[in-house]
C-alpha cells in the first residue's frame, strides 16, 4: 500500500466542542436564526441597555466610569459608554459597559444554564462593533453566536459553577465574548477555536462578594469582555490556544468543577437549530432570579393578608439555591446594602408581603432601613422546596401564619418572566423606558428603543451615538 493511500485512510481526529462552537459561529448568518429568536434577542438587548442607562444613577456606575477613564489615560479612545459623554479605548469601554449592563442584577437569566446571557456577549458586540464600524445585522449575529455559546457552557455543567463557588456568568462570559469578538472580526473556525482556548486561561469569577455586598459580581462580565477581545485579536494574529479548553485534562470542567457532573452533549446537540437563547427569561424584579417564585407568591398574598398581623413566614426554595440566597440566615435576615438585599430571600419576601411589589426603589437606603420590613425579615424562615421545578423554573412558595391563627399559602411553579409567563414586548419596552428615565429624557429613550427594535437597519456606530450623553 502506498504512503498516499495510508494518509487517505488515516482517521481524522474528532472535532472538539470548541471547534464545533467555532464552526457554528463562523458560518452563522442572521437569516439562519428563527425570526422569534431574533425578535427576542432585540428585546433582551433593549432591556440590557435600559439597565445600563439606569446604572449611571448609582455610585458603582460612576466609579466604574472613573476607573475606565483612568485606564484609558483620561479619555483616550473613541468607543462610547452607555449613557455617558466620555470615550474610552476599546477594551476599557467594553469593561465599563459590562459593569453598567449587569450592575443592577436586573438583567436576563437562562434558567437552565443559570447565567445572564445578554451581558456575556453584548458588551463586546457594542464596543467592538462600534470600533469596527459593523452593521447592526453583524452586531446582532455576533451577539447571538456568543450568547448561545455562553448558555451552552452553563447548561453543560447543570449549575455546577455555583455549587463550587464560581459566578457562572463570570466564567462563561470569557468564552461567549471570545466567540462574539471572533465573529465580528470575521475569524475562521480555527481562529475562533483558538480564541476559546486562550480564554480558558482567563475564565474565573468567585462568589465571595456574597459575604459583604462587594461590587465584584458587577465587574465579571465586563472582564470577560476584555478577555474575549484580547483572545480574538491574539488568535487572529496566529497565537495558539488549546483546542479542548472545556473537556481536556486540566481544562475548564476538570479544574473548576472537581469531578462534578458535566453533559458534554449540551455544548453542541442541536447547535444552530435548537436555539437555547429563545428560552431566556427577563426579570420583573431587581433581585437574584432564584427568589422570583417566592416573590411572586408573596405579592399574591399581599392583598389576602389585608393588614392582618403576621406571626411568622415560611419560604420554600430550591435546595441548590439556599446557600446563595438564604444562608447564613443571620446575615440574610439583616441586609445592610442593596446588593446584600438582592440576594436575601428573607428581605425580599418580607418586602413583597408588606408592599405587594418589588422594584428598584425598594432597594434604596430608606427601604432597607424600614423597621417593619426588617422585623418581618427576621421571622422569614427558608426551607427546601420538595416540589420545585428548578432548574427549568425558579419555583417558590410562601406560607404565612397570622396572629389570628390563619395560615395563608401560595405556591408558584413557573416564576413570572419565564416560560408561558414570559414578558410581552410591551412589558419589556415599558421596563426599558422606566429604567432609561432614571438618567435620560423620554425623547432620547424613545430613539434608542426604536433603534434597537430595528437593529438590522441601524449601524453599531449609530446605535452607540444614540446611547451617548451630551458632553
Amino acid at each position: 500500500m502506498s504512503s498516499s493511500a495510508t494518509e487517505i485512510e488515516k482517521p481524522k481526529p474528532a472535532e472538539s466542542p470548541s471547534g464545533r462552537l467555532a464552526r457554528f459561529a463562523a458560518d452563522l448568518h442572521l437569516s439562519d436564526v428563527p425570526a422569534p429568536v431574533v425578535n427576542r434577542a432585540k428585546l433582551h438587548i433593549l432591556d440590557a441597555l435600559g439597565l445600563g442607562l439606569a446604572s449611571n444613577a448609582y455610585d458603582y456606575g460612576r466609579v466604574a466610569v472613573a476607573g475606565g477613564m483612568a485606564l484609558s489615560a483620561g479619555g483616550a479612545g473613541t468607543c462610547s459608554i452607555i449613557g455617558r459623554p466620555e470615550r474610552m479605548e476599546l477594551r476599557d469601554a467594553a469593561l465599563v459597559n459590562g459593569v453598567l449592563i449587569h450592575g443592577l442584577d436586573f438583567d436576563d437569566t437562562h434558567l437552565g444554564s443559570i447565567i445572564h446571557p445578554t451581558c456575556t456577549a453584548l458588551p463586546v458586540a457594542l464596543s467592538l462593533g462600534e470600533s469596527l464600524g459593523s452593521s447592526g445585522e453583524a452586531l446582532l449575529t455576533a451577539f447571538l453566536a456568543g450568547a448561545e455559546t455562553g448558555i451552552r457552557i452553563g447548561g453543560a455543567v447543570k449549575g455546577g459553577f455555583h455549587h463550587v463557588g464560581y459566578h457562572a456568568t463570570g466564567v462563561v462570559s470569557h468564552f461567549a465574548s471570545a466567540v462574539t469578538a471572533g465573529k465580528l472580526l470575521g475569524l475562521d473556525a480555527g481562529q475562533i477555536t483558538a480564541a476559546q482556548g486562550i480564554t480558558g486561561s482567563t475564565a474565573s469569577g468567585v462568589q465571595v462578594f456574597l459575604e459583604e455586598g462587594a461590587w465584584t459580581k458587577r465587574f465579571h462580565p465586563g472582564w470577560g469582555a476584555v478577555a474575549g477581545i484580547t483572545a480574538a485579536r491574539l488568535a487572529q494574529s496566529g497565537f495558539k490556544g488549546p483546542t479542548r479548553p472545556y473537556e481536556g485534562k486540566f481544562g475548564l470542567f476538570d479544574t473548576h468543577l472537581h469531578g462534578a457532573e458535566v453533559d458534554l452533549g449540551e455544548l453542541t446537540d442541536g447547535l444552530g437549530t435548537d436555539w437555547r437563547f429563545g428560552d431566556t427569561a427577563l426579570k420583573p424584579y431587581p433581585v437574584c432570579h432564584f427568589i422570583h417564585g417566592c416573590a411572586d407568591a408573596a405579592i399574591e398574598l399581599h392583598r389576602e393578608i389585608a393588614g392582618a398581623e403576621i406571626a411568622s413566614v415560611d419560604a420554600f426554595l430550591a435546595q441548590p439555591t439556599l446557600h446563595i440566597i438564604a444562608e447564613p440566615a443571620e446575615a440574610k435576615e439583616r441586609p445592610t446594602t442593596d446588593y446584600e438585599a438582592k440576594f436575601s430571600a428573607q428581605f425580599v419576601v418580607a418586602a413583597c408581603l408588606l408592599k405587594g411589589r418589588f422594584g428598584l426603589p425598594d432597594l434604596e437606603p430608606a427601604a432597607l432601613a424600614d423597621g417593619a420590613i426588617r422585623d418581618l425579615a427576621q421571622r422569614v424562615k427558608c426551607h427546601e422546596d420538595p416540589d420545585t421545578a428548578f432548574p427549568t423554573f425558579f419555583s417558590g412558595g410562601v406560607a404565612v401564619t397570622l396572629k389570628d391563627g390563619r395560615v395563608l399559602k401560595r405556591y408558584v411553579r413557573v416564576n413570572s418572566g419565564a416560560g408561558e409567563r414570559a414578558m410581552e414586548p410591551e412589558a419589556v419596552a415599558a421596563k426599558f423606558m422606566a429604567s432609561a428615565s432614571m438618567t435620560i429624557g423620554q425623547d432620547q429613550a424613545e430613539r434608542i428603543r426604536d433603534a434597537v427594535l430595528a437593529l438590522e437597519t441601524v449601524s453599531a456606530r449609530g446605535l452607540m451615538a444614540a446611547l451617548r450623553a451630551e458632553g
